[in-house]
């Protein structure tokens, strides 16, 4: 029986694994095992482990690394942290694959670990690019790391290739984000009220808005200009979700708890659950921020979203996706545009480019027939002359 191990830092990432998890645990000829970190073990984060063993997960160790600091001293520390625990914890567990996502730096310290320990690394969502944060560089690494590439569309697939991994081993599989909105029985709107403790209005927006780790003091800044369009909006209500553990959140985190604080019309989430956040968008009349989730899942529930600043730069969209820069004027404009009736109507046309059928049933079909010792000693692929620029 091959043992698949998943290490997950945060709610997103176990939102987007959570359906890969149970394929892996239901399948026969696999054993799950489950690492949790970062965010998930934090009570500052809302220790988000508990809803993978409320989903019926259980978790075989925990390897906490959060430190309480926001500065890029405290996240290196936490890298470091990260190695320590990660070394100890795969040599107890012995697993045969480690199954990762995504570009954060815990995962990059269980990633490093695992490459110097000689385990077969598989990466889902590699080749992706947002040119406005640290994890578009912890990305492309966890790459040159990996033994197996699980991307989301062609053209990630290509740039996986570029990045010199053989094509063999880069396997299309669909965005992950776009599977759990449609196996997530979502809550109707009084059953949503209810969950949230929270009357929604006659409009209603979603914020989740993260620090563009590259832009440095600006993040702040940001937030504040965030705020400000917000608040002048009329018969609009607002239901924030704090941002990530990342250099800058806590001074964004203290923003959001003092404009909820000024105005009855918003309310602040540490983490709504994958059922909660996804029933959220699916009932708001736009995703407003910086998250990935606005342009993975917003575009398969038909719902618009404001894309704002750098942090996902460079990453595939769907039409429906509202780009602006993070100033007042700019967000407030996109707002306008949001709410015109002619975004409206284009909504309803919107094709997502991540949808590629059943990705978990995908990855786990790949995990169980990859040869794993003979792919280990990595070589650059070099791709032809012609299909070089």
């Amino acid at each position: 029986m091959r043992r698949i191990c998943v290490i997950t830092s945060t709610r997103a990432d176990y939102g987007l694994l959570r359906w890969v998890m149970q394929a892996i645990k239901d399948d026969s000829q696999l054993e799950l095992q489950i690492i949790a970190t970062g965010m998930h073990l934090s009570p500052e984060f809302g220790l988000t482990y508990k809803e993978m063993v409320q989903d019926g997960f259980e978790i075989d160790r925990n390897v906490e690394i959060l430190v309480s600091s926001d500065t890029a001293i405290g996240v290196t520390k936490a890298m470091g942290l990260g190695l320590i625990g990660f070394a100890d914890v795969f040599n107890e567990l012995k697993p045969d694959l480690i199954l990762v996502l995504g570009d954060r730096f815990e995962i990059f310290s269980a990633v490093s670990a695992a490459f110097v320990a000689g385990l077969p690394i598989a990466h889902i969502h590699g080749g992706e690019v947002t040119e406005g944060v640290l994890d578009d560089t912890f990305r492309h690494c966890i790459t040159k790391m990996s033994h197996f590439h699980l991307v989301a569309t062609d053209v990630y697939r290509q740039r996986v290739i570029q990045l010199g991994e053989h094509p063999d081993n880069v396997y299309l599989v669909g965005g992950l984000g776009v599977e759990g909105r449609k196996r997530t029985k979502l809550l109707d709107r009084v059953s949503l009220e209810t969950s949230l403790d929270f009357k929604l209005a006659e409009k209603n927006l979603l914020v989740t808005f993260h620090p563009a780790t590259l832009d440095g003091d600006l993040c702040e800044m940001q937030m504040q200009e965030l705020l400000r369009a917000l608040e002048k909006l009329d018969n609009t209500h607002l239901i924030f979700t704090l941002p990530n553990a990342d250099t800058k959140s806590r001074a964004m985190i203290e923003l959001i708890y003092a404009f909820v604080a000024k105005h009855s019309f918003a309310r602040a989430y540490t983490s709504l659950g994958q059922e909660r956040y996804l029933s959220c968008i699916a009932h708001v009349d736009g995703v407003v921020g910086n998250s990935s989730s606005g342009l993975l899942e917003a575009p398969s529930l038909k719902t618009g979203a404001i894309n704002i600043g750098d942090r996902q730069r460079g990453r595939l969209q769907a039409d429906s996706i509202i780009n602006c820069d993070p100033t007042e004027g700019s967000i407030s404009l996109a707002l306008s545009n949001l709410y015109s009736d002619e975004y409206q109507m284009r909504l309803a046309a919107t094709k997502n480019p991540y949808d590629q059928g059943c990705s978990s049933e995908n990855i786990v079909r790949i995990l169980k027939k990859v040869v794993l010792d003979k792919n280990l000693k990595k070589t650059f692929y070099d791709m032809p002359a012609h299909n070089r620029k």
